[in-house]
């Protein structure tokens, strides 16, 4: 592994566990320059001082050493096929994913940033779709006047309509999960819009 790599993986674990260099040092009891070195590419931890971060970052110097990030196209387009799980129950489409892309984030290129896209729309969709049914139900319960016109040509109410949206949004999503799926396997970037950022 080059030294980069292995500085970034450090730098990676230690901002994860909260911790900042003199802190990481201080817990490994090795030089705060060393861990400041080691960071920077400018060596590669070995023998004791790597048992000494392993330990203080809580994982095993052969977990250090091995946390390379594997290429898996096939992989990313399991991870992408993992939200058609919202056909069954919406929230499934993003706890599925989520579970995944939280296992192998950092062990799989691009798992990170396919999963984030993911699952900031997979979330945008879960709130458009439970926005809609909420407004249908409140309209219904409370007697509201939906202030959109029918439409001749289909003769749909402002409820109808929302309903009539509901198969659509469930179309999209699914539309989406398979082109991006097919994209992942390609090698080639997803995009999942609209979606708000919620995972940045």
């Amino acid at each position: 592994m080059k030294n980069k790599e292995l500085a970034q993986k450090i730098k990676e674990l230690r901002i994860r566990k909260g911790f900042s260099q003199e802190q990481l040092a201080e817990t490994a009891q090795i030089n705060l320059r060393t861990v400041q070195r080691i960071e920077g590419g400018e060596t590669e931890p070995r023998g004791d001082t790597l048992k000494r971060i392993a330990n203080a970052l809580q994982v095993t110097p052969d977990e250090l050493i091995d946390w390379t990030e594997q290429e898996d196209n096939k992989f990313l387009a399991c991870l992408n096929i993992s939200a058609l799980s919202f056909i069954a129950f919406p929230l499934l489409g993003i706890i599925i994913p989520l579970a995944i892309w939280i296992l192998k984030k950092d062990k799989i290129r691009n798992t990170n940033e396919i999963g984030k896209r993911l699952l900031n729309f997979q979330i945008s969709w879960c709130l458009t779709l439970f926005l809609g049914y909420a407004f249908v139900i409140f309209s219904k319960i409370f007697e509201i006047e939906i202030p959109f016109p029918n439409i001749s040509l289909l003769n749909f109410s402002g409820v109808e309509l929302l309903l009539f949206m509901v198969p659509v949004l469930y179309l999209m999503n699914g539309v989406l999960i398979v082109v991006n799926s097919i994209r992942s396997y390609n090698g080639k970037n997803v995009f999942y819009k609209p979606a708000f950022r919620f995972l940045k």
